[in-house]
């Protein structure tokens, strides 16, 4: 192949900045006793540790034998305030190695220093080979840990690395955000010609770019003949610069905060050598998926029926429409395979083995389902997806992806599955699947995109009927009622305790009340198609109403009043995540003493976030010695946009101080 010099422009698809100044020099091994004796990050005093800089590089060596081969060069200086930042001295480097054609990609610690001020004296300690480990993660990854020696408050740690890879399809992540500060980030990347790539980024933090397209070349030895020849080429040379990145700071109410920190990725689109037809490399999820297909520890495991044969005969002899055969279906997979919680869309061991041993990983125990719906004549298909913890597919690419689920379809209706999850049903995945979309895909090639996230509210229903004696003690009966994702989800909680377990645990987290005949019950409903809990326990209590006096006050939610806000941040730039869209609805009723009459109770309200977002309603009336009190909280969509954090902030606000609100009795 020739190669020579010719003009390529570089593609980015994402806007930056180019107004700032970065004068400060950034260099490993500048370590200063200003540096060490700083207490406190100046524009972050709250943080327990700070990136004083991070810096990556990454440039494309040419081998005779290989061709170009991408190297990625990273920089880090961190520096510790408190002790709630000594975690930061320990590094985990994740590499993938589950390549089948090309080599793995490779780590290499280059240096690895602590720093720390000792009296006058600057002391710089290294990371010997006791502090750096090598751990297999699963059949694709590996990763190396380095953990610091000598970590104090006020100590500073330096580390690079290098990432060496064959795999061109797509360059290394480069993060510049995390939970603590970062003062300043740059990344460069030096691309032949030849590689035309899509720049993606992430996050909420302004990234300045700088570009230019510049002669280059590099040495290039046969090794056949040990002769030395040059490479001349053009390269586009980019250099992404950022400063006083703030802290991305972790909230309840998010599915993986690691989609929302700052980070560049870059996807391989086109192949442009010279005198060759230019090369499209970037897929689509169409191709992606028919790809993994094809490949023989998927599309071929689906074909296999012979070992499951006479089983399917019997278990759905007495099925009378298509619909029952998918439930018996499924639900003798899931009962009767077990997961053994490895994720992936390959098989390892293959489906007849696992069918035998009753144990698979993700894909075997699907795609026996998937083949077992097929041969029951369901139209089924497996579905690729990225689980919420694996975070969400930014572009078509297999390494995005890491777990496979099942759709059928009967008639015009779509159903999903995953039977790896003894708790879940039908159309009620588990949580770790619920992450926007997935794959469907068949053999002949044909794929569509599969809405993994709940549309209709999963309802808690809570009914108390309580009564209030003389000296303030409260004694009551509560029915709570779980259904869909709400039941779940319960499920998930509570799968391994009794009775009395459940009931330990509602002393422990409410605290003031005693918990006797707990009962669990856990039923499918058919004709709604729905899985459901019911929870029935009666309480005592001697301290939920206060006397003082002649009068005696209490929250008309007695001891299931809400604690605090979940929301404390002043904003939140990512979007809040609920799972599930829900209904938590309340009814009590409360006898009193008919010696006392109401002297006062909270005002009814009624209010909501955007176009009903979100909505809480609270009706309250009495009638002789009984309170009736009626509460709905409703969250009308799995995911708010953060432009709507203030007002959600402002009604669940609403909320704790409406359900604290104080119902007043006077005595006669």
């Amino acid at each position: 192949m020739k190669l020579n010099n010719w003009f390529l422009i570089f593609l980015v698809l994402f806007s930056f900045t180019n107004n700032k100044v970065f004068a400060q020099k950034y260099e490993l091994g500048k370590v200063t006793k200003a540096e060490l004796v700083e207490k406190v990050n100046p524009n972050d005093t709250t943080a327990p540790a700070t990136i004083l800089f991070k810096k990556a590089k990454t440039i494309f060596r040419y081998y005779d034998e290989k061709g170009f081969v991408s190297i990625t060069d990273f920089y880090i200086k961190l520096k510790i305030y408190k002790k709630e930042g000594f975690d930061w001295a320990n590094f985990e480097i994740p590499y993938y190695v589950g390549y089948e054609v090309i080599d793995n990609e490779s780590i290499s610690i280059v240096s690895a220093f602590t720093y720390n001020l000792e009296g006058d004296k600057i002391v710089k300690e290294k990371v010997t080979s006791e502090g750096k480990f090598k751990e297999r993660i699963n059949e694709y990854w590996e990763s190396k840990s380095i953990t610091f020696p000598n970590i104090k408050e006020g100590s500073i740690i330096e580390l690079r690395y290098q990432l060496k890879s064959e795999n061109l399809t797509e360059l290394p992540d480069f993060q510049y955000q995390y939970k603590i500060p970062v003062n300043y980030a740059e990344y460069i990347s030096e691309i032949p010609e030849f590689y035309l790539y899509k720049g993606i980024r992430s996050g909420y933090v302004d990234v300045d770019l700088d570009q230019k397209l510049e002669d280059t070349s590099q040495p290039t030895t046969n090794t056949s003949t040990s002769n030395t020849s040059y490479l001349y080429y053009k390269q586009i040379k980019s250099v992404y610069k950022a400063e006083k990145i703030p802290a991305l700071i972790e909230e309840k109410y998010v599915n993986n905060i690691n989609n929302y920190y700052g980070k560049l990725t870059h996807e391989l689109m086109t192949i442009r050598y010279p005198d060759e037809t230019p090369k499209q490399i970037a897929k689509n999820w169409e191709d992606v998926a028919k790809s993994i297909y094809l490949e023989k520890k998927f599309g071929d495991e689906i074909e296999k029926n012979k070992y499951y044969l006479n089983n399917l005969m019997t278990i759905v002899s007495d099925a009378n429409s298509h619909e029952q055969k998918m439930e018996i279906v499924f639900n003798y997979v899931k009962n009767t395979m077990n997961w053994n919680g490895k994720y992936g869309y390959f098989t390892k061991d293959g489906v007849e083995k696992a069918y035998e041993s009753k144990v698979g990983n993700g894909a075997e125990i699907n795609l026996i389902l998937v083949s077992m719906l097929k041969m029951a004549g369901i139209d089924a298909r497996p579905v690729l997806i990225s689980t919420r913890k694996n975070g969400i597919a930014l572009f078509p690419n297999r390494s995005q992806l890491n777990f496979v689920i099942v759709r059928a379809q009967i008639g015009e209706k779509l159903y999903v599955m995953d039977a790896t999850d003894k708790n879940s049903y039908i159309n009620i995945l588990p949580i770790r699947d619920l992450n926007w979309e997935g794959r469907a895909i068949d053999k002949s090639g044909e794929s569509e995109a599969i809405d993994l996230m709940p549309k209709q509210n999963s309802i808690k229903i809570t009914n108390m009927m309580s009564k209030i004696d003389e000296e303030g003690n409260v004694t009551g009966k509560i029915k709570e009622q779980y259904v869909q994702y709400q039941a779940l989800y319960f499920n998930d909680l509570y799968e391994n305790s009794s009775n009395d377990d459940y009931a330990e645990e509602l002393e422990d987290e409410y605290r003031s009340i005693k918990v006797e005949n707990c009962s669990i019950v856990k039923e499918k409903q058919e004709k709604k198609e729905q899985i459901q809990v019911v929870v029935n326990y009666d309480f005592t209590s001697s301290n939920l109403v206060d006397r003082i006096g002649d009068k005696m006050f209490f929250s008309p939610l007695l001891f299931l009043t809400s604690g605090e806000n979940p929301f404390k941040q002043e904003k939140r730039e990512y979007p809040v995540d609920f799972i599930f869209p829900k209904e938590d609805k309340y009814f009590f009723n409360i006898e009193f003493p008919e010696t006392y009459v109401v002297e006062s109770l909270p005002k009814a309200i009624s209010i909501q976030v955007g176009e009903n977002l979100i909505g809480f309603k609270y009706n309250i009336a009495s009638s002789g010695n009984r309170i009736q009190l009626s509460v709905t909280v409703s969250v009308n969509s799995s995911l708010i946009p953060a432009d709507y954090y203030q007002e959600l902030k402002t009604i669940f606000n609403e909320i704790i101080k409406k359900e604290n609100e104080k119902i007043v009795l006077k005595k006669i």
